[in-house]
């Protein structure tokens, strides 16, 4: 997917465990469905949402006209990065809108109230969520069918996006287009983390080439210094030494 202005963000489908959902995103990107729409809702730590041709949260329609029924699967959660679809009280309303989580980092004390509030979480689901973060509460209602493993730092970003009192961004944030392909084995990198390490290291190289370059040019200084004044000592002695005759 290629967001006008921010880059390109990668997600794996799951058809294994969504696979009405998977199929039906791959039939609307590859009939064009998706191009030139917006992300008409964006909500800071929480996800922002796209894929409604009418740009208001009340339009679009599922690959078969209308809505289907997309279900949920409890191999796949509301993690950062996670992409699943938007719907009107039940997953039977699912049609062409989708979101993709930013969400919150939970203490296990917060994931402990969401236990006592009936929310069940497996000791996998409580790392994931106490360290990448998400939104664990959107779990069992919503169809997650896919999950960013490149470009979690651009939907991060856009996330910061200024919106009205509606949540709809001030500047429109664009999806150019989206195309589907083969997944490639990519390592999943849903930790926000995995982006900052990237950047320090990029710095870090960056820090490193500059350092290089003054050395470079500071050795070129110097030799250009005892160059000249070589040939300042050499026409000095030829001034002292007596001309042939």
């Amino acid at each position: 997917m290629t967001i006008k202005d921010h880059g390109d963000v990668k997600f794996r489908l799951f058809p294994e465990y969504a696979d009405k959902g998977a199929e039906n995103f791959i039939e609307l990107a590859e009939r064009g469905y998706y191009n030139g729409l917006t992300f008409h809702r964006i909500i800071k730590d929480f996800m922002i949402q796209g894929g409604d041709p009418e740009g208001t949260g009340m339009g679009g329609e599922s690959a078969w006209g209308g809505s289907f029924d997309g279900g949920t699967d409890p191999h796949l959660i509301h993690a950062a990065g996670a992409v699943a679809y938007a719907n009107s009280g039940s997953t039977a309303t699912d049609g062409s809108q989708f979101y993709i989580v930013t969400g919150e980092v939970y203490s296990q004390d917060d994931l402990q109230q969401l236990s006592d509030y009936g929310y069940r979480f497996s000791e996998n689901e409580k790392k994931v969520y106490s360290t990448a973060g998400g939104a664990p509460w959107l779990d069992g209602g919503y169809t997650v069918f896919g999950q960013v493993f490149d470009g979690l730092d651009i939907i991060f970003d856009i996330q910061n996006t200024a919106t009205d009192e509606d949540d709809k961004p001030l500047e429109d944030v664009i999806i150019e287009s989206v195309t589907v392909s083969e997944y490639d084995g990519s390592e999943l990198r849903w930790y926000i983390s995995d982006y900052s390490a990237d950047s320090a290291a990029e710095a870090e190289t960056e820090a490193s080439e500059e350092t290089e370059t003054q050395a470079e040019e500071t050795t070129e200084t110097e030799d250009t210094q005892s160059q000249e004044e070589t040939e300042a000592a050499e026409e000095t002695q030829a001034e002292q030494d007596p001309a042939e005759s």
